[in-house]
């Protein structure tokens, strides 16, 4: 498919409007994100605070919502409302102890603000959920998978941190890192593709964990450029472990039919049992992406996208080393039984000659320095004391800036 535009004067393929559709989505998010962290500057910096063009920012900034700002009591709830989190590292804990400043994901079931702690002083990404639209949608089990994953794996350099969960009556609350470097969709849509060296960084760091989250019997099932994200550093954090399956041991299998549509493994979509080697599947997929731009077997018509990939064999175009072909190959190898993965689980993706330019105790430790940097955004508190009614700009790098003014 085409679009022949007068203004383009050219041709405009499908694939490249929709990543310039991705683009302008992303953008708009990573706009957002720069604000936020130019927020979190300003109210980490004690001097700045008192000072009162900075707190007439920071309460223009905040979200008007008056059930996390308490101007509201929560109703009773109701019997549908009663889903406990239950044990918490922190049970006292409640939405006042924050301060809300910005509203940075928005879900099926609730939102994700980026929010202070008043004690600690430290910020966070709060996802708080609604308990009705959790029930209505029968989700339950979804929810309470993600808060035991992220209890169990916050000490995983590449995986997101859960601190503490708590809820009210109608809410659940999640206290987890707050991660600004933006999501690997973003920045791949950016560029198209990648280079080899920094494709092999990042699905080194995702593989590293996923082989650890399979070493806790957990399968991820849902793996994909949104669900990776990076930090000021420019290291991999993989969130959103609402899919996540416990307790699939070694050969263990399951047979819930869920994930993304582009990255659906060919067990999944035959609805016959599957094990950790999904992930695996997954993990070829996003490399597939990161080296040629769109998912493998990709389709604007979801129904051929499925055939593709139960039927059409793998295409691989000559731009890419012949240790990138193997590893692509014997990672979205339709069997299963015999996917790269299968026999050794992570040991066999560790040890391919693809990622044997890296150390892997130096990966997991951080110290290799990303390919790329974030240039997360860094502004002197300086520029908000000049005189009242002067423009300050705030360059928010490789995203464009924008002018404030009291």
């Amino acid at each position: 498919m085409t679009v022949k535009t007068e203004a383009a004067r050219g041709t405009l393929t499908y694939s490249r409007m929709r990543g310039m559709v991705a683009i302008l989505i992303a953008f708009m998010k990573q706009r957002r994100m720069g604000l936020n962290d130019f927020i979190q500057k300003i109210a980490n910096n004690s001097y700045a605070c008192k000072h009162p063009e900075v707190q007439s920012i920071l309460k223009i900034s905040q979200p008007q919502e008056p059930e996390l700002m308490n101007a509201n009591p929560s109703p009773p709830p109701s019997p549908s409302q009663q889903i406990n989190l239950g044990p918490s590292s922190n049970p006292h804990a409640k939405p006042s102890d924050f301060h809300f400043l910005k509203v940075i994901g928005k879900g099926s079931f609730g939102k994700v603000l980026l929010a202070r702690h008043k004690a600690e002083e430290a910020f966070y990404a709060v996802k708080v959920l609604q308990k009705k639209a959790i029930l209505k949608k029968k989700e339950e089990k979804h929810i309470m998978s993600e808060r035991n994953v992220l209890l169990k794996n916050v000490k995983h350099p590449f995986l997101v941190g859960l601190h503490f969960s708590f809820q009210t009556a109608d809410k659940l609350y999640f206290v987890l890192d707050y991660i600004n470097g933006g999501e690997l969709f973003y920045h791949l849509q950016r560029e198209r593709c990648f280079l080899e060296p920094r494709a092999r960084f990042y699905a080194a760091e995702i593989a590293s964990a996923l082989g650890y989250l399979h070493s806790l019997n957990i399968v991820y099932r849902d793996l994909k450029p949104e669900n990776i994200l990076l930090d000021s550093q420019g290291h991999i954090v993989l969130t959103d472990f609402g899919l996540c399956k416990e307790n699939i041991e070694h050969n263990g299998t399951t047979s819930t039919f869920c994930g993304t549509p582009e990255y659906l493994a060919p067990e999944v979509l035959h609805k016959q049992p599957y094990d950790r080697t999904v992930d695996w599947w997954c993990l070829g997929a996003v490399l597939y992406e990161m080296l040629y731009g769109l998912p493998p077997f990709y389709s604007r018509n979801t129904a051929e996208m499925y055939d593709n990939i139960l039927n059409k064999p793998l295409q691989l175009k000559p731009n890419i080393t012949n240790s990138a072909r193997h590893l692509l190959e014997g990672l979205l190898q339709k069997d299963r039984t015999k996917r790269l993965g299968a026999k050794d689980d992570f040991m066999e993706i560790k040890n391919h000659v693809f990622f044997s330019l890296i150390n892997w105790d130096d990966l997991i430790n951080k110290k290799i320095t990303p390919p790329f940097n974030p240039n997360v955004v860094s502004i002197s508190l300086s520029k908000l004391l000049r005189p009242k009614g002067h423009f300050f700009k705030v360059r928010f790098v490789g995203c464009g800036g924008g002018d404030l003014k009291k």
